[in-house]
């Protein structure tokens, strides 16, 4: 039979479809270990001990998650995105193993860092694949799909969980990511085909000492930022000992970056307004997400008397709007583009966000989740406008730094959000005893969140009214790319 014309692009259409699996499943990988560890918590406890301990099974993940994030991005442009990806499932799925394994509470800590290593490669090259294979009409329902994963996991992660605690045995939550990396490392190998690494970047000396300053100073600062006030009383010798070399690193990584030929971060991320707004933006959209995963859920808990269940599942609306509005956002940017877009959405979750300033012991229910939904329906028109501007504003191998900047950003805001939170309700209440205590102590939170969504105003109006699209990306892969490339500019002119 004499192929027709049409049959290379359904092949690859069909192709993409199993890269964007292949996306998914990596970060459900990233999105479940976030969440289903929380419900197993007693169960683990019980069987290793170490109860004084167990605060790091999150804080280790999450530090050694954040403080890689950038290192991998640099890496997935100078050898490619398949390799980095491929590594990250790698590191997943043998520290997963170890996980399952783990006969200590030390060593289950000590494995669930290399769990965060694995997602700090995964993370920010899933979103890089997304923004290289689909064009800017395409990318928002990309990455709409991408962000479902999330909220599925928002709702599944803990439910999974309890289920393998109750059930069964703890161990069965990470050797359940084990088939999952397997299908997403064999969907990318036999599908996922590049040539678009930069081959003068091969050959120049990496920044090493780049690469160890970071992650020593940023996870210094994040540790400090995490366990201040809890391992640590804030203000302490060790807290400031710990904050003090962490930001001396950070600034001796700033002047190395300055002085080197390839940096990790380059400098010029913060001198083109669309990446600095991008990364700004990032930054309080963490603090903002973190305020309300961490207090909305206690609110209802304890000056609402919900169960813990349902304090859960208010948030479940903030991870459903989410991804929908992000999956509709390219609609919008193509016809008023990406900054007015990202505005809108501005607007729509500063209303959110002052409707969670309402919040008293005769809120109800409903309005709690509709308040979540506002917000998440607004983050939705932030986030995929402004990082689809970023990638489509850099060539090819300036796109994986540029997308793990974003990340970082968001990282370093939800550990600085913690911080400043958690200190807020210390400040006004310390330990509260009675609802109206605690209503009293978390209002101000509430007040915070609605100021930095406010803050959204000034880091989205940094954007250009006008995002210039690369017109020579080194993008080559089985004709993906270059057709990407061409429709890209097609559209922009459009919008």
């Amino acid at each position: 039979m004499t192929p027709t014309r049409n049959e290379p692009q359904t092949q690859e259409r069909s192709r993409r479809r199993r890269v964007l699996t292949a996306l998914m499943l990596g970060n459900a990988l990233v999105a479940l270990d976030t969440t289903v560890i929380a419900t197993a918590v007693s169960a683990i406890v019980e069987d290793l001990g170490g109860f004084e301990q167990f605060p790091w099974l999150f804080s280790a993940y999450l530090l050694s998650h954040a403080v890689t994030t950038p290192i991998f991005g640099k890496l997935s442009d100078t050898v490619g995105r398949k390799p980095v990806m491929l590594l990250g499932i790698g590191v997943f799925f043998l520290g997963s193993m170890l996980c399952g394994f783990a006969q200590s509470m030390t060593g289950l800590i000590a494995f669930r860092a290399l769990q965060g290593l694995g997602a700090g490669a995964v993370q920010p090259t899933v979103l890089t694949i997304a923004g290289d294979i689909y064009t800017l009409r395409e990318r928002p329902r990309a990455q709409g799909y991408i962000a479902s994963v999330w909220a599925a996991a928002s709702v599944l992660g803990p439910a999974v969980g309890g289920l393998f605690a109750e059930y069964g045995s703890w161990r069965g939550i990470f050797v359940v990511n084990v088939p999952i990396c397997a299908v997403a490392a064999l969907l990318l190998i036999r599908n996922f085909h590049e040539d678009g690494t930069d081959p003068r970047k091969r050959h120049r000396r990496p920044d090493v000492l780049g690469a160890a300053l970071l992650p020593l100073g940023a996870g210094l600062l994040v540790l400090g930022l995490l366990e201040g006030g809890r391992s640590w009383a804030w203000g302490s010798t060790t807290w400031i000992a710990i904050v003090t070399i962490g930001a001396v690193c950070l600034l001796l990584f700033g002047v190395v970056e300055w002085r080197v030929r390839d940096p990790i971060m380059p400098p010029w991320i913060l001198s083109r307004r669309t990446l600095l707004g991008t990364v700004l933006t990032s930054a309080i959209i963490g603090a903002v997400v973190t305020g309300l995963t961490s207090y909305v859920p206690l609110f209802s808990q304890s000056v609402l008397a919900t169960t813990a269940l349902t304090g859960g599942f208010l948030l479940t609306p903030l991870t459903l709007a989410w991804p929908l509005a992000s999956s509709q956002s390219g609609r919008l940017y193509l016809r008023i583009g990406f900054r007015r877009t990202a505005l809108a959405g501005t607007a729509i979750t500063i209303v959110g966000a002052g409707l969670t300033v309402l919040f008293g012991e005769s809120t109800a229910e409903w309005q709690i989740a509709a308040a979540c939904f506002v917000i998440g329906a607004g983050l939705g028109f932030i986030t995929s406008p402004t990082i689809i501007a970023a990638q489509a504003s850099v060539e090819w191998h300036e796109r994986g730094v540029v997308t793990s900047c974003t990340t970082f950003a968001r990282s370093i805001g939800g550990a600085v959000g913690a911080a400043g939170f958690g200190a807020l309700v210390a400040a006004h209440g310390g330990n509260p005893q009675s609802p109206a205590q605690l209503d009293a102590a978390l209002h101000p939170v509430f007040v915070c969140i609605a100021l930095a969504a406010s803050g959204l105003i000034v880091t989205v109006s940094i954007l250009p009214r006008h995002v210039q699209l690369t017109t020579r990306p080194h993008e080559a892969a089985d004709g993906i790319y270059e057709r990407t490339r061409a429709t890209n500019a097609r559209q922009l002119d459009r919008s």
